[in-house]
């Protein structure tokens, strides 16, 4: 028997020898552009290195403007590489694996703006090289989120890959299955896709690399063990590197084209129904300088949304031209603002041209135009419209600007509207408006009437006692501020906090130079009501955190299920915020790092009155219910996915509660530990940069009580309306106006865009089941078609005429994606 073993492992090992002997498939190609790193010279490097290695294979993940700048600067160059690029075939030698707009991370801004990051990308390439096929999704960084496969395959993508062997700085996929994975979206597509093999580890002795990176003797050999007969490594090099081809032993070079569609087993690859938690990726979540880049492509990408949406209402009730320069101008600064480099390397550039400042001079780009687009009418000043962008009617107080006087208020068939001064410029309407359009309001002569007001707060036992017809809270000075009650009218009566878990609303952190946990409990605060009226309260909270001031706000709104909450530290110095310092001895190679372990961070804490909880939260078109049992990680080779986008909400089945952000952020959450997110970190991280405070720390939040899970909740519906605003845009003496009703709130519409004659509807099942509902458009369309991404006809809709309405009827799965075009509804001014 010992004797069969030895001849066994002898056999095994010179089999593995002879085939690591053999060709091995490698991916290589190039990664950056002209924003993050594209030398002027490069193109010819690119072009003489590929007719130097004429079996040489290159896959390009470069910043489609990359090349408005190399047609000027390297003509000749320029001229040779398209040539090179022409043919497409799956012999061919050049495939363009990511043309992303701004090449972002994807997970970090909303399912829109990923979309525009392919449609204008694409289209961008295809003005260079007129020839480019788009086969392969593939990046060289952590750029993947969960809802991709149905995208790329509306897109006209056959193929993805899971891989980033050489840039795991960010983060890295779990490792998962073979050659070859079908790997299915929350809607339930499924494309073959490379994924970061079962077998293939991290690198010792890097947090940047996985054992992919050169095709080494140890990635081979475990990869033939579990039975990956054609292995393949991959590292996508940084525009800018001389290497030409990377790897210096015997290789194949491929596509990833040629390598899927030709070379790799697809028969037996395995089903993978990839959880966003499988993306394992990490920032430097609380840091200020990726705070305030975070809310300012938010901003830019909320308001530029409501900016196109109003754009086509009025393109079909107005007459109005489409304003597509304006909109190619706002979205493409804004996909530029979500590159990975400024979430990453924000610091990096030269002095008033870094990262930082890139995205401050794109965002304001942006909301410039979409600020236009929605002031652009000219309009009479006692006239105002109301808009809303959701595709379901609205009834909301609205904050108008006034020229001071008095005067009553109605709306366009002339009722009264009950109506309020704030200040001597500010009023608040209760404005109704109807689904994906607008209301018009007017300033009458004569003088408002007082409404009737009863106070929404009162003191009890030193507390602030705040209370509508949907909360009661309670504030308590002598704790900080903190929120020691809050009680939902409509959940039976529902007592949402858990004191004996903690305190509601505090902040609390590990300030390291002190050696201590600091919380806003620790010194008592001053409360002031600072708005009182028949619509809303607010409470302002002034208190110390480790002796820096804050302010708080806490806003309830009468009919209002979201809880507004603002928070300001006014920072005294830079404090040292997190698990520990490294100011000393930092070094990349080093798995343990303060800046990945969230729970020391300085955190807004919500410990909820909720058994047995489960976590949801919110990804670009998908929602990801939890599997971790805690959020908590301090190492690179542990990487969680504990990313908030717009909201995570926490629920026990029968109740839930969740928490939105004005910025994409970290949660924290397990067993023993309550909801929270992460607000600050101030200390050492990637690179060994330190991340400091300049100036004040202020951030948007808001809560939400609600009954059963998130879906029955109606937390995306309370997404769309935390992220689309009721908007005041002038108007001229028009009636209300509805564009577009969605039967089921459940079903959102992310964009209306204008393409000649004809609207395109862009339509997101959210939370709903997949029954067939309808859609009804305010006008006559001459056909209905659904449409994939890329253009391409998927079939013809049936459609009913009725009081010059056209009605259409769809199904789609929960969390699917579908495009509508109308044809022939623009009417030309």
């Amino acid at each position: 028997m010992k004797l069969k073993r030895f001849c066994l492992a002898v056999l095994l090992t010179a089999a593995a020898q002879e085939s690591f002997a053999q060709e091995h498939y490698f991916i290589d190609g190039y990664h950056g552009g002209v924003y993050g790193h594209y030398p002027v010279w490069y193109t010819q490097f690119m072009t003489s290195q590929l007719q130097a290695h004429p079996n040489w294979k290159i896959n390009l993940e470069i910043e489609p403007e990359t090349w408005d700048a190399v047609k000027i600067r390297e003509p000749e160059a320029y001229a040779a590489f398209k040539k090179l690029f022409a043919d497409q075939s799956d012999a061919g030698r050049i495939e363009y694996v990511s043309p992303a707009y701004g090449q972002s991370y994807l997970y970090t801004g909303s399912g829109e703006s990923m979309i525009r990051q392919f449609s204008y990308g694409m289209q961008k390439v295809k003005e260079h090289f007129p020839e480019a096929v788009f086969t392969t999704y593939s990046s060289e960084e952590p750029c993947f989120t969960s809802a991709l496969p149905q995208v790329l395959l509306s897109f006209g993508y056959k193929y993805a890959s899971l891989k980033n062997p050489n840039t795991c700085w960010g983060g890295y996929t779990r490792a998962f299955g073979g050659e070859i994975v079908q790997w299915q979206g929350p809607d339930g597509s499924r494309l073959p896709t490379v994924p970061r093999y079962a077998s293939e580890a991290l690198l010792a002795n890097s947090t940047w690399q996985t054992t992919a990176w050169n095709n080494g003797r140890e990635y081979i050999q475990s990869a033939m063990a579990m039975g990956i007969k054609n292995p393949v490594g991959m590292c996508l090099q940084d525009a800018g590197w001389r290497n030409g081809p990377w790897l210096k032993q015997k290789a194949k070079y491929e596509t990833w084209r040629n390598y899927i569609g030709h070379i790799a087993d697809k028969q037996n690859a395995q089903v993978w129904k990839l959880s966003q938690e499988d993306i394992n990726v990490s920032l430097v979540w609380g840091a200020q300088v990726l705070q305030r880049i975070a809310q300012q492509v938010r901003s830019a990408e909320n308001k530029l949304a409501i900016a196109e949406k109003y754009a086509a209402i009025s393109a079909l009730h107005d007459h109005a031209a489409w304003p597509q320069r304006m909109l190619d101008t706002a979205w493409k600064s804004l996909l530029l603002a979500q590159h990975h480099d400024c979430w990453i390397v924000p610091y990096n550039g030269r002095k008033g041209d870094t990262w930082i400042d890139k995205v401050q001079r794109w965002t304001d780009r942006s909301l410039a135009v979409s600020d236009s687009i929605l002031q652009g009418n000219n309009a009479e000043e006692k006239y105002f419209r109301i808009v809303n962008t959701a595709a379901f009617p609205r009834e909301e107080w609205v904050t108008v600007k006034s020229d001071g006087g008095t005067g009553k208020w109605e709306d366009s068939k002339g009722n009264p509207v009950a109506a309020f001064r704030l200040t001597d410029s500010t009023m608040m309407l209760h404005a109704r408006v109807p689904a994906m359009g607008f209301s018009v309001y007017r300033r009458t002569e004569g003088i408002t009437k007082d409404l009737e007001k009863k106070p929404l707060w009162r003191m009890q036992n030193g507390k602030y006692l705040l209370e509508t017809d949907l909360y009661k809270i309670e504030i308590d000075p002598s704790r900080g501020g903190a929120i020691t009650s809050l009680v939902a009218k409509k959940l039976k009566q529902r007592q949402m906090v858990d004191v004996k878990k903690g305190v509601f609303n505090e902040l609390k952190g590990f300030f390291y130079d002190e050696a201590a946990w600091r919380s806003s409990t620790d010194t008592a605060a001053t409360v002031r009501i600072t708005e009182d009226n028949k619509a809303r309260v607010t409470a302002e909270i002034k208190g110390f955190i480790a002796g820096h001031p804050f302010t708080q706000l806490v806003t309830l709104t009468n009919g209002e299920r979201r809880i507004d909450m603002q928070v300001k530290i006014d920072w005294k110095n830079n404090p040292g915020i997190g698990a520990y310092s490294q100011a000393e001895g930092y070094r990349a190679e080093t798995y343990r790092k303060a800046f990945y372990n969230d729970s020391f961070k300085l955190k807004v804490m919500f410990p909820v009155n909720l058994p047995q909880q489960r976590i949801s939260k919110d990804a670009p078109y998908d929602v990801t219910e939890s599997r971790l049992e805690n959020t908590f990680f301090n190492s690179w080779d542990s990487i969680k996915n504990n990313v908030v986008l717009h909201w995570v909400d926490v629920t026990d089945g029968n109740a839930g509660f969740a928490v939105f952000t004005d910025h994409t952020t970290s949660y924290v959450h397990g067993k023993g530990h309550p909801l929270g997110f992460t607000l600050q970190y101030v200390g050492r991280a990637l690179w060994g940069r330190n991340y400091s405070v300049e100036g004040p720390t202020e951030v948007r939040y808001a809560i939400v009580p609600h009954g059963g899970e998130w879906d029955k909740g109606k937390i995306s519906l309370e997404e769309t309306r935390w992220c689309e605003p009721l908007t005041v845009a002038p108007s001229s003496n028009s009636g209300d106006f509805s564009l577009l009703t969605v039967k089921d709130d459940r079903w959102q519409v992310p964009a209306i865009m204008v393409d000649g004659n004809d609207l395109l509807i862009r339509l997101y099942n959210a939370a709903g089941d997949a029954k067939e509902q309808e859609i009804v458009f305010s006008g006559k369309a001459g056909s209905a078609l659904l449409e994939r991404l890329d253009g391409q006809v998927i079939k013809p809709l049936a459609t009913r005429q009725a009081s010059g309405k056209t009605a259409i009827r769809l199904s789609m799965p929960r969390f699917g994606i579908r495009t509508i075009r109308l044809k022939n509804v623009i009417q030309q001014p």
